[in-house]
């Protein structure tokens, strides 16, 4: 066997359905007979017959924090943490990797709720779109908002259809048809219909998913799932990338999934909202120093499905100070600010993107000289767009935009010799 899957790992993590102690496969039970501890929820300790000798740990709130030290405590002894269906599906077998190693993991997983669902209701699960609530906003469900998607939503409790009912309301998909899977695979199964504009139904069991079937009201806007969404679809007062040069300096940013972005000057949150949106896993935080559009930002981000946009109300350079190492820069605001450039460049690692729009004569002037010094690209944009003149139709442009795009290059190697004779 590889050294990196011992045969006898410390922590056996077992997933565990609404069918109980019945729907465990043999190697899950023998697993929890065997145990010294089982660490679980209250209601998936209840679930175990009495002949389980462990000792029943139930999670202390908040969870997460806690399983450094749970570990810990159990260590050397035969250790089992019970999740729900699936633990590395939404569950804490992520988290127990983090913490001891996948090594030291062995799981036994069961039927996700997922799995389940789709199976109910005849969804390809690879033609789904999943979204969990548990300890994130409901606002996370706009982003997959999409005329005729399917997505289940897993519940964080009994309120969550209501919740999302509601949401899907006031992002105009009140068409949508809502049905709630109640103990999947369970003794106790139970389906709730309806739609989301009139749903009928109070809260029931809070071990629950949401299947949507996503129709849109007429009139609702269409957001797309490419960058240069319309203006319309931010609250502003000016202080907006606009939808071309934004979609623009999107495709010079390059987001890739995990990757982190600043978002310096954020002014409306656009450039990072759009950033999230490219995938689940993006992650970014906006710096803006006025107060009134941080809270702005925050609630575009919000509205656009992507509540988890970090907002940092504070001036650069500054308020960069102790932020996580960015993979890209963007800076679309307050350009010529004493020391702004210098550390935003600073902080990039080998590597990173550093993309800057300015409209100013003097953006454009400091723009000029960081080409000069550090190559990259230097573009100017400029939109014009239609309008009526009298009778007829006319162009009416935009302030055009430079753009400055540089990736960060590798240190020299120590005692490497110039290569151009500017550089001696």
């Amino acid at each position: 066997m590889s050294p990196a899957c011992p045969a006898d790992p410390p922590v056996t993590v077992v997933g565990i359905g609404a069918d109980g102690w019945e729907g465990l496969a043999p190697a899950a039970r023998a697993a929890l007979r065997a145990a010294e501890a089982v660490v679980g929820g209250p209601r998936q300790l209840a679930l175990l017959p009495a002949d389980c000798p462990a000792e029943r740990v139930p999670w202390p709130s908040p969870l997460l924090p806690a399983v450094p030290g749970l570990l810990a405590a159990h260590a050397g002894r035969r250790l089992c943490v019970l999740a729900s269906g699936d633990p590395m599906f939404f569950g804490i077998g992520r988290a127990l990797a983090e913490a001891a190693g996948p090594a030291a993991l062995r799981v036994l997983p069961h039927p996700s709720s997922v799995s389940y669902a789709c199976a109910r209701l005849g969804w390809p699960v690879e033609d789904t779109d999943v979204v969990s609530l548990v300890g994130r906003p409901t606002a996370s469900v706009a982003r997959f908002l999409h005329a005729g998607r399917r997505l289940l939503v897993l519940s964080a409790g009994a309120d969550t259809p209501a919740q999302v009912a509601a949401l899907l309301r006031a992002r105009g998909y009140g068409p949508s048809r809502m049905r709630v899977l109640e103990q999947l695979g369970g003794p106790r199964e139970r389906h709730l219909t309806g739609r989301a504009d009139d749903w009928p139904h109070p809260p029931g069991d809070p071990l629950n998913v949401v299947a949507v079937e996503c129709v849109p009201a007429p009139n609702t806007p269409r957001l797309p799932a490419v960058p240069g969404l319309l203006d319309a679809a931010y609250e502003h007062d000016g202080q907006l990338t606009k939808r071309h040069i934004r979609a623009v300096t999107l495709a010079a940013l390059g987001p890739a999934p995990g990757e982190l972005l600043w978002d310096v000057g954020g002014g409306s949150g656009s450039v990072g909202v759009e950033w999230l949106r490219a995938h689940r896993a993006c992650r970014a935080v906006a710096v803006e120093r006025d107060p009134v559009r941080a809270a702005r930002i925050a609630r575009n981000a919000d509205a656009l499905g992507v509540p988890h946009l970090r907002v940092v109300t504070g001036a650069a350079p500054e308020a960069l100070a102790g932020l996580p190492v960015p993979d890209a820069v963007f800076v679309g605001g307050g350009v010529t600010a004493p020391g702004v450039l210098p550390a935003c460049w600073t902080a990039l690692p080998p590597g990173g993107r550093l993309v800057v729009n300015g409209v100013t004569l003097q953006a454009e002037a400091l723009l000029a000289e960081w080409y000069g010094r550090h190559g990259g690209e230097l573009v100017r944009l400029a939109v014009a767009h239609a309008v009526p003149v009298g009778r007829f139709a006319g162009w009416r442009q935009a302030m055009p935009v430079t753009q400055w795009t540089a990736v960060k290059p590798a240190p020299e190697p120590s005692g490497a010799q110039p290569t151009d004779a500017s550089d001696a």
